[in-house]
């Protein structure tokens, strides 16, 4: 592994490299390949084709990682889940992906999970039995798939003290103990899909936020900048839609039926100290969990939830108080002194772009926690080719085959992918990150690039304060995703370059300092152009 990746100049994202390349790419002459969304899986596909030497453009109405890539668990599963329902080929690929993300492309942004399985009163020792021969199958694919037991240790039963060290806030009535099983977490999933994004900007792909696809065809599509109003023709040899839940009003005879899910956001101290995340058995249910994720910034996540969406689907999907009431009940059946509504601080909701394959009406269909998360790659009549459902673990591979379909169908000059031991913007292996001069919060988000975002708080003391009393995140970063991660406003930094927007408390306390900062590196302080037209010169370094 290339310890250094790309060049931070190559890879930076910004108003200024938009506005040029957009110029460029608007009425130009065709590239080889459009790719319409940049969630995990357009961003990865994008990367893929600009690493096998192919001219990209990739477009997305809104930012980078602006729909389901940002409300995930954060978790990069093994399968396990898979495996139980008998789904073989899905769980393998996502016990191999995972092995790709932790040890080859991104061991920066990916790290062991543990979790504990509380045996409450409420856990039968038949359901334990079952539990625990899950978790050894698992270790099974993690062997499967090459990843070494040092990258991912072993499950075990742990006594009662000890699950109780690891998580105090658990009942101590009638505990048996405990099953302490590893997975794979991202520090945070729209980092992923910056980090996929700045990648394939560094191998030359053109990175496009705020353009959306109006219509999509052939030979590319008709689009128009969401900043100046502006309309034009991008043209293509090839065009992917990657673009999730939306995938089926840009393409004729594609079916979506997403799938709600649903995280409620708490203060680390409404559950005091977490060593481990928790697996809540769901009553009624044998493979399903409610899951408790302590974060790195000290927030804990608690999901999630898997409901159909029926009717229009909406830019952000909308946490439902049923959704979190649900959420509330399954967690507090095994705490010691209950989470009430009033201790939420956010809640957020993802939805998944699960491939509806059933015939016949609606209410017939299955629940969408039955569906298949085996992605499809589709061909439409007009030669688009599609790609949907899968996960995020899955992306690396959702991405490579869809590069694949759209090389054989326009026989474009490519050969196979290299994404699996490419290693992403900050990738560096953990005894290089190790060594940063850094600290280990940054290093965790940034990878080698961590120094470099201390060094703007070294500068300039003013940088290095805190955004927000008690919170980590830095003006330094806010400053980075400027310059580097292609923020264009308030929106982009507080809701996906950092996660202070999942608490709006929070987040309107932060939009000040953000203000601060935007009026000084963006045209207009990051608001709408208004008539600028599409020239290199609209936008100043």
């Amino acid at each position: 592994m290339n310890a250094s990746g790309p060049r931070t100049s190559a890879s930076s994202l910004s108003a200024a490299r938009r506005a040029r390349e957009l110029a460029g790419s608007v009425g130009g002459p065709a590239v080889d390949v459009l790719v319409v969304g940049l969630g995990a899986t357009g961003a990865g596909a994008a990367l893929d084709a600009a690493a096998r030497g192919l001219d990209v453009v990739a477009v997305d109405a809104h930012d980078l990682a602006f729909g389901t890539s940002r409300f995930s668990s954060k978790l990069i599963h093994g399968g396990l889940r898979y495996l139980a329902s008998g789904r073989l080929d899905v769980a393998h690929e996502s016990a191999v992906e995972r092995g790709v993300l932790m040890e080859r492309t991104a061991p920066h942004l990916v790290h062991a999970q543990p979790f504990v399985l509380p045996l409450t009163p409420l856990v039968s020792r038949g359901q334990a039995a079952l539990a625990r021969a899950g978790f050894r199958a698992g270790d099974t694919l993690r062997l499967a798939a090459r990843t070494a037991r040092t990258t991912l240790p072993p499950p075990r039963r742990v006594s009662a003290v000890e699950t109780r060290h690891l998580a105090p806030a658990l009942r101590r009535d009638g505990l048996r103990g405990g099953l302490l099983s590893w997975d794979g977490r991202l520090t945070d999933d729209a980092r992923l899909v910056t980090a996929l994004a700045r990648t394939a900007a560094a191998r030359g792909a053109r990175i496009l936020t705020r353009v959306r696809a109006l219509e999509l065809t052939s030979t590319g599509a008709r689009v128009r900048d969401e900043l100046t109003g502006e309309e034009g023709e991008i043209r293509a040899r090839a065009v992917i839609n990657a673009s999730g839940v939306w995938a089926g009003g840009l393409v004729d005879g594609v079916r979506i039926r997403p799938s709600r899910g649903t995280h409620l956001v708490l203060r680390p101290e409404s559950l005091g100290p977490l060593t481990a995340g928790l697996h809540i058995p769901i009553p009624g249910e044998s493979t399903r969990f409610v899951l408790v994720l302590p974060q790195d910034d000290g927030r804990v996540y608690v999901g999630l939830t898997d409901e159909p969406v029926d009717g229009d689907v909406p830019d952000v999907a909308e946490a439902p108080e049923t959704d979190i009431g649900f959420l509330l009940d399954v967690l507090c059946s095994v705490l010691h002194v209950p989470v009430h509504r009033g201790d939420v601080v956010g809640a957020f909701a993802g939805l998944r772009p699960l491939l509806d394959t059933a015939a016949g009406p609606a209410d017939a269909a299955p629940r969408t926690a039955d569906l298949s998360r085996r992605h499809a790659v589709l061909t439409s009549s007009e030669g688009v080719v599609t790609v949907v459902g899968g996960k995020l673990t899955t992306y690396r591979r959702m991405a490579e085959d869809a590069v694949d379909a759209a090389v054989r169908l326009r026989g474009l000059g490519a050969g196979p992918s290299p994404t699996a031991s490419l290693p992403l913007v900050g990738a560096a292996p953990p005894h290089v990150l190790a060594a940063l001069p850094a600290p280990r919060r940054l290093v965790r988000l940034y990878g080698t690039e961590a120094p470099a975002v201390h060094a703007l708080g070294t500068r300039d003391p003013g940088l290095a304060e805190p955004v927000l009393p008690g919170y980590p995140v830095t003006r330094a970063e806010l400053l980075w995703a400027l310059r580097h991660e292609g923020a264009l406003d308030e929106a982009d930094v507080l809701d996906r370059r950092t996660r202070i927007g999942l608490v709006p408390a929070d987040r309107e306390t932060a939009r000040e300092a953000v203000r601060a900062l935007t009026d000084g590196e963006l045209p207009d302080g990051g608001r709408a152009a208004g008539q600028r037209p599409w020239t290199p010169t609209s936008y100043s370094e």
